[in-house]
C-alpha cells in the first residue's frame, strides 16, 4: 500500500513539473494565456511552482503586456501584498526574460 501511495505522489509530481514546463514552453513563445497560468501557479503555490510573490508579478505583469485583462487585475491585487523593492525585482526579471529572447515584446 505505501509502495502506491509513493507512486502516486511521484507520478504528481511529475505531472505538475509537466505542466509548469510546458507552460514555460508556451510563455517562450509569445503566448499570454501561458504567462498568466505561470502568474496563478506562483502566486497561490500550485501545480509545483512554490509561492512566490515576486515570480507570479513577474508572470501576471508579462501576460498583461501581451493583452491579457484579467492577468492585470491578478498583478494589481498581488502588488498590494509586496514591498516596492519586491515590485521593482519583479519588473527587473521582466524586464531580464524578454531581453535574453525567451519571448519577444508585444
Amino acid at each position: 500500500m505505501n509502495i502506491i501511495a509513493i507512486g502516486a505522489n511521484i507520478s504528481r509530481e511529475a505531472a505538475d513539473e509537466s505542466i509548469l514546463g510546458a507552460w514555460l514552453a508556451e510563455a517562450g513563445r509569445g503566448q499570454a494565456e501561458a504567462c498568466f497560468d505561470l502568474g496563478v501557479a506562483f502566486s497561490t503555490g500550485s501545480n509545483g511552482a512554490p509561492c512566490d510573490l515576486i515570480e507570479a508579478h513577474k508572470w501576471f505583469n508579462l501576460a498583461a503586456a501581451r493583452g491579457h485583462e484579467e492577468a492585470g487585475h491578478c498583478r494589481a491585487d498581488i502588488s498590494e501584498d509586496m514591498t516596492a523593492r519586491e515590485i521593482a525585482e519583479a519588473q527587473r526579471r521582466a524586464r531580464q526574460w524578454l531581453a535574453e529572447g525567451r519571448q519577444r515584446a508585444a
